[in-house]
């Protein structure tokens, strides 16, 4: 492709670089400024999202130290979520809601409150292999938990707390149709909870790999029907499920086949010196399915912590547990999409060595073993169960897959490298440099039995000198690789800037399908109908002794009740239920200084319970700025002390309009909402005229708008009594409340017109297009509303009633134009200029044509 030709392909960036560089008109001006080379201006096109273009995958990466979850974006890179897990959210209301509480509690060890956790590995659930985008679970290596997130609501559901294991790293990887997840130990510890000495740990110590049985029905793990299997104290690391003619098999690595005790503060070698002494350590392969029979019967487990532990006996003497020998201290182990290969990177080793499961099984059938461990473990020969090896480079470590056979994808951790390389063929195709210290990689859905390829991320531990300096504390560096070509390409840094991201799973974006709103009056954390659901007109505090329960409703933009009044010392839970149906529509609940919120979003049931120990005054409010009248969406909690008397505080009298006044006032505000009715009216029309129920998002939007509007009769009704009676401060006040449904009414409905109207427009020309981006940034929308007259004129005919000519001489020049009669006339009537906006030609050429795209979709606007 010649220079020219990607420079075409490379208009795409444009829009992105247009706020930085104003002055340049092209984009050969734009990469000198910028210093910009060809490669650069490539890589940008290649991840560029215009505004509004969706990505193609979605990637869920562990967020370390902060017990979380980071969902972002490929290939764009943009961060989209955080999810809350193992520890607090508070955007979410994750750890401060009642529901979410009911979930961090049952990540508790022994009673104790766990305040952090170290997510790791996520997976998805599958189907033959294949992700399937309902559930991912992630483990806690630093307090042995697994957690459940449902992607149907992108929220944490559940919490497993392991019953033996005291550390862990081999989890979670999921077996090929989602029967289990499993979670192998990582340092042996004793299974029970007991002491122990040091020099009891090769007669107690242990490993072990807990399968929890997936209920996909309930989407929950159930913990009575999981179990352990007991394993050597060889510090298992990490793990994966077999599939096709491996299914029913699971593999961990290890290091430490020493069972080396350390002792450094007696003037022992350290830790690190003494599991590193041995050529080999050991591959781990057992078959679940045998295992799971097995622990059915008593026989063959021991109960520990109230825990089904299926024995080394048991399994070895069942021909369901064996050891391999591997490179020493391995890190990763990969199966293969087919299943028909276990690829292990040695961190000590410049090799990757890759199994043959068809030998390790015929080997198996045979009973052709080269001895056994202390354990009794039958031990295969590694030559005979290796399809071969192939150096690659120092500390090979993770591999990822794509869809051409054979070919892989391995991270080295010394050489800060990755290698694509065959498996098949054993020989390496191609390398590429990262910055720096890759740990975990990904292609897209490389861990599946049907990988998509076309990007790989480099997960690297060290950013040094990629980012801004923020402290010594760096974020870790997240590269984005293109892989469509013969050599791979970087294209993209991001920094992580939470926890110490370890790994990633990423998965197409059609593959999701999250709702968009909850079925009115649910709670997100089970999925089911909340017991509290309170619906309009259903407000009401209730008193049972020192237990207050306040059932409270919010829609746009009103809290039900907004005055709550408790007694010292009372304990005080608030049930609140949002009643949107529009989508994005989110609010959220905080009372100040009371350390209470929750995030409520459209249709869910969330509740707080706090003790009102203090007296005093406490407004709450909306923490997610969700309309107009945001601010004024508020109300107080009034804590009184029922022991103490309190004065009567006369009210300061207020200064009263008359009644002529209010008259005048009363009816303004009808002329005001009669008007605002016609504008709803004529949307209406318009969205009927065009058929919008024919369009779903649509359709969504107008059926909110009448929901509000409905909210009008009985209002309208409490307003006009009020003027019967003669109380015109209350008919006013009520008539407000008319013209806020109006106006949420309108705003809906006009954002619906909006949408509906680009879905049926013409399609725009590049320039008309680049011409709307200029219109917007310009800030031209700031007094120009298409279709209608606003702080200045209707754009929609500006053209018929001047020229093309002048209008790009008004728009380079205003006030050159400030003379003639014309503009004088919309100087008067609007009583403003129009600005220099500083635009160039090029942008003003683009700018009519996107006018001249309004005046064809006249009727549209």
């Amino acid at each position: 492709m010649n220079f020219l030709k990607k420079c075409a392909v490379s208009l795409a960036v444009l829009a992105a670089f247009a706020v930085q560089a104003v002055a340049a008109d092209t984009l050969q001006d734009i990469m000198k400024e910028r210093n910009l080379s060809e490669k650069d201006v490539i890589a940008a096109a290649k991840t560029y999202q215009p505004s509004g273009r969706k990505d193609e995958y979605i990637v869920f990466s562990s967020g370390g130290q902060s017990g979380q979850v980071i969902v972002y974006g490929v290939p764009s890179m943009r961060i989209y979520k955080y999810i809350g897990v193992f520890t607090p959210e508070p955007w979410q209301g994750y750890g401060y809601d009642d529901e979410s509480k009911a979930v961090l509690e049952q990540g508790k060890i022994r009673g104790r409150d766990i305040t952090w956790g170290d997510s790791h590995h996520p997976a998805f659930t599958e189907k033959n292999g294949e992700y399937t985008g309902d559930y991912l679970f992630i483990n806690d290596k630093a307090n042995p938990r697994l957690a459940v997130i449902n992607l149907h609501d992108f929220e944490t559901v559940q919490i497993v707390t392991n019953p033996v294991i005291k550390s862990e790293h081999g989890g979670a990887f999921v077996t090929p149709n989602s029967e289990y997840v499993m979670e192998a130990s990582q340092y042996a510890a004793p299974l029970d909870n007991n002491y122990y000495p040091i020099e009891n740990y090769a007669d107690v110590f242990r490993g072990a790999v807990t399968l929890w049985k997936f209920d996909k029905t309930k989407g929950r793990i159930d913990v009575d029907k999981s179990f352990t299997l007991e394993l050597p104290p060889y510090m298992q690391d990490l793990s994966d499920a077999g599939k096709g003619p491996s299914d029913g098999w699971g593999f961990i690595n290890s290091f430490n086949s020493e069972m080396y005790t350390g002792g450094i503060e007696k003037g022992l070698p350290p830790f690190e010196a003494g599991m590193s002494r041995n050529d080999n350590d050991y591959l781990h392969v057992f078959n679940w399915k045998i295992l799971e029979k097995l622990a059915q019967d008593k026989k063959n487990y021991k109960v520990i912590n109230g825990h089904r532990v299926v024995t080394i006996d048991a399994a070895v003497k069942a021909g369901a547990l064996f050891l391999i020998p591997e490179p020493k201290s391995p890190h990763g182990v990969d199966v293969t999409p087919d299943g028909k290969y276990i690829v292990v990177g040695g961190k000590l080793d410049t090799h990757a060595s890759v199994y043959d499961f068809a030998k390790i099984k015929a080997l198996i059938d045979k009973k052709d073993f080269i001895g056994k461990d202390p354990y009794g473990i039958p031990i295969i020969d590694m030559k005979k169960a290796l399809h071969g090896q192939v150096e690659l480079g120092l500390g090979p470590l993770h591999s990822s897959f794509v869809p051409e056979d054979g070919i892989i994808y391995t991270s080295l951790y010394v050489d800060s490298q990755i290698v694509k390389w065959d498996y098949k063929n054993l020989k390496v195709l191609d390398r590429i440099n990262v910055h720096y210290n890759i740990g975990h990689l990904d292609t897209m859905e490389g861990k599946s039995s049907k990988p998509k390829g076309k990007y790989a991320l480099s997960l690297d531990k060290l950013s040094i000198d990629r980012f801004n300096p923020v402290g010594p504390l760096h974020p870790q560096n997240h590269q984005l690789i293109d892989i469509t070509g013969p050599k791979m390409e970087l294209i993209y840094d991001m920094p992580i800037p939470l926890g110490e991201p370890h790994d990633v799973v990423s998965i197409a974006a059609d593959k999701l399908k999250p709702q968009a709103t909850y079925d009115m009056g649910t709670n997100s954390r089970t999925g089911k109908p909340h017991p509290a659901v309170t619906l309009a007109g259903q407000e009401r505090v209730e008193r049972k002794g020192n237990n207050v329960t306040v059932y409270a409703t919010m829609v746009r933009s009103h809290i039900n009740p907004e005055h709550i009044t408790v007694n010292k010392g009372d304990k005080v839970t608030i049930h609140i239920t949002s009643l949107e149906r529009a989508q994005d529509e989110t609010h959220g609940f905080a009372i100040d200084a009371l350390n209470v919120h929750a995030s409520i979003e459209p249709g869910k049931t969330a509740s707080v319970t706090f003790v009102a120990d203090e007296e005093g005054v406490f407004p709450y409010y909306c923490t997610e700025f969700c309309s107009a009248l945001h601010l004024e969406m508020m109300g107080y909690l009034f804590v009184k002390d029922p022991n103490k008397k309190y004065e009567d505080i006369k009210k300061m009298s207020l200064q009263k309009l008359s009644k002529e006044q209010l008259e005048a006032e009363y009816k303004k505000i009808l002329a005001t909402n009669e008007a605002t009715d016609a504008v709803i009216q004529s949307v209406v029309k318009f969205l009927t005229d065009k058929g919008y129920d024919k369009y779903p998002e649509i359709k969504a939007l107008v059926t909110d708008a009448l929901n509000q509007y409905g909210n009008i009769k009985d209002v309208k009704a409490k307003a006009d009594a009020a003027y019967k009676k003669g109380d015109l401060d209350q008919a006013i006040l009520w008539e407000n409340q008319v013209w806020q449904y109006m106006v949420k009414t309108a705003d809906v409905g006009l954002r619906a017109k909006a949408r509906l109207s680009k879905m049926l427009a013409s399609p725009m020309s590049e320039a008309a297009s680049r011409g709307e981006a200029a219109y917007l940034t310009g800030g031209c929308n700031g007094c120009h509303v298409i279709g209608q007259v606003s702080s200045g004129p209707d754009l929609t005919g500006a053209i018929d009633r001047t020229s093309e000519q002048w209008v790009f001489e008004f728009t380079k020049n205003p006030a050159s134009k400030y003379d003639e009669p014309y503009v004088k006339e919309l100087i008067n009537y609007f009583n403003l200029r129009m600005p220099n906006q500083n635009m160039k030609d090029g942008e003003i050429k683009d700018m009519i044509e996107y006018m001249k795209w309004i005046d064809q979709n006249a009727d549209l606007f």
